[in-house]
């Protein structure tokens, strides 16, 4: 009988261990350059891009400075039709929302970060702007899916941009510096 209880609660341990462990993020702390030789959609009139990662154990912050092929330049400070320049993200590991406001094309607008933690350590970011322009109010929402290599030098990031244009899709491929 008490061999049956000591074997029960090693197994309770081990179960609420593991849980414990599935739900800790990968560190994605470091500096990342833009594999552009990988890169598809959008990404394909990047000329370079570093995106700076600082993490605890409760908040992913980054910095993804991005300069564009000169052909993808609308004349618009570099930034290109498709964006670009430097972003800047800060996330709660935690689940919780977490609000900020940027400059925008239509001035300041409102946006919204939330992150969750996936069992093998991934995390999925999600953005998103909400703000109202000329044909009324407009939302644009980003998810991006954050995976490292098993040896931690490369990480993908595939990322889906919802917005009224339609939806879009990329993969973008990182290696530590």
């Amino acid at each position: 009988m008490k061999r049956n209880i000591l074997l029960m609660t090693a197994v309770v341990l081990l179960a609420f261990a593991a849980s414990a462990a599935a739900q800790n993020p990968s560190d994605f702390s470091g500096t990342w350059s833009l594999d552009t030789s990988k890169a598809t959609g959008a990404d394909a009139s990047i000329e370079s891009q570093t995106l700076t990662v600082t993490q605890t154990a409760t908040e992913l912050k980054y910095e993804r400075n991005t300069t564009r092929k000169a052909e993808a330049d609308s004349g618009r400070g570099g930034r290109g039709m498709m964006g670009g320049g430097n972003t800047t993200a800060a996330f709660s590991l935690d689940g919780k929302e977490t609000k900020a406001e940027i400059e925008g094309r239509m001035g300041k607008m409102p946006v919204t970060y939330k992150a969750s933690v996936g069992a093998d350590g991934s995390v999925k970011l999600v953005s998103t702007r909400t703000f109202n322009g000329p044909q009324g109010e407009m939302s644009f929402t980003v998810t991006e899916s954050w995976k490292l290599s098993a040896d931690g030098k490369t990480l993908t990031v595939e990322r889906e941009s919802v917005s009224p244009r339609g939806t879009n899709s990329s993969t973008s491929v990182y290696l530590k510096k």
